[in-house]
């Protein structure tokens, strides 16, 4: 009993806590149209301190999705295009000499920002995707000898083009388990692309968005993520989902044994179970359901599975496997 009425008063908390994403939706449609579950996905991150993989063709408003959501959310934003030639000064900043004083000084690069737009990330070179790599991971970076921290909250968007190989460097699997979720940008409907058209052709100047979340909002969304109830049986099935991908076998799907390189890493647990307390939060509800993880697991799985080489051969995406996973694990 005492219990129920706990996740009852949370589940007022997270009603009033989340109106600043209903607020920031509503802004976003003035200046994105459609593309809802990419920007919803953009704040499931958000809320839970991780960071996203978007892949889509030019020109789907990746950028101007993730620049609004900063402006909307008062947030600092820096677009980075990330070339074969960049150094990892380029990126974190460099040491810089004053011959007044004799003295090194730090220069900071451009990731010290709130919102980090990583554009064409799998251009950039080995030692600039370890540089990223530590930012992300220890929200620091390391310039000179001197260590400096990230200022919270911190945010990597990263963008690649799936068509476009040449010039390209295939990103290190340790890089891309560290993005919470991978999430396929879509072209836009018939009718979107229409309202699309009719808003873009004209030259006038657009108003600035005005900014309706400050940086407290979403701390204090994170404290209260932090209490939504997970039962045990939710917590199980969100390890079935990602042990299958390891072990297809044990859940009766041998025929996916041979098509597995390998599978998801424990880190997939952590984020499933996160994203999913997060999807909750943006339904208002105090606790999580099993359609809550199954709202984000192709998101949070899809680029932690390794097709092998008859899965490629039969053009067997991790999607597809993801699809007989979910019919192949019991749901609590």
């Amino acid at each position: 009993m005492q219990h129920a009425v706990e996740l009852e008063e949370l589940g007022a908390e997270i009603i009033d806590a989340s109106r600043f994403l209903e607020q920031a939706e509503v802004l976003l449609a003035q200046r994105v149209v459609g593309q809802l579950e990419v920007i919803r996905r953009v704040f499931i991150a958000m809320l839970v301190n991780g960071h996203i993989l978007l892949e889509g063709v030019p020109g789907l408003a990746k950028t101007l999705i993730i620049s609004t959501v900063a402006s909307v959310m008062n947030l600092k934003f820096q677009r980075i295009q990330f070339t074969p030639d960049m150094l990892p000064a380029d990126l974190i900043g460099t040491m810089i000499y004053n011959p007044k004083d004799m003295e090194f000084y730090p220069r900071k690069g451009p990731v010290f920002a709130n919102v980090i737009l990583a554009d064409e990330i799998n251009r950039s070179p080995a030692k600039v995707q370890s540089a990223l790599l530590e930012a992300m991971q220890e929200r620091q970076v390391t310039i000179g000898h001197q260590t400096f921290p990230l200022q919270e909250p911190f945010m990597v968007l990263a963008t690649q083009n799936p068509v476009e190989h040449e010039g390209t460097y295939l990103l290190p699997e340790a890089q891309v388990d560290r993005f919470m979720m991978k999430v396929i940008v879509d072209y836009p409907s018939y009718d979107e692309e229409l309202e699309i058209m009719l808003r873009s052709a004209t030259t006038s100047i657009k108003a600035p968005i005005q900014a309706v979340v400050q940086a407290d909002d979403i701390f204090r969304a994170r404290a209260l993520i932090d209490r939504i109830y997970v039962d045990p049986r939710v917590q199980h099935y969100i390890i079935d989902l990602v042990v299958a991908t390891r072990n297809p076998g044990l859940y009766g799907m041998a025929e996916l044994e041979a098509m597995i390189e390998y599978g998801a890493s424990p880190r997939a647990s952590i984020f499933l179970l996160l994203a999913a307390k997060a999807h909750a939060f943006l339904q208002h509800r105090p606790y999580v359901t099993p359609e809550d993880v199954k709202a984000i697991v192709y998101d949070t799985l899809r680029h932690r599975i390794r097709p092998g080489y008859e899965a490629e051969a039969d053009n067997i995406k991790p999607d597809d496997m993801i699809r007989q996973i979910l019919q192949h694990v019991q749901v609590p």
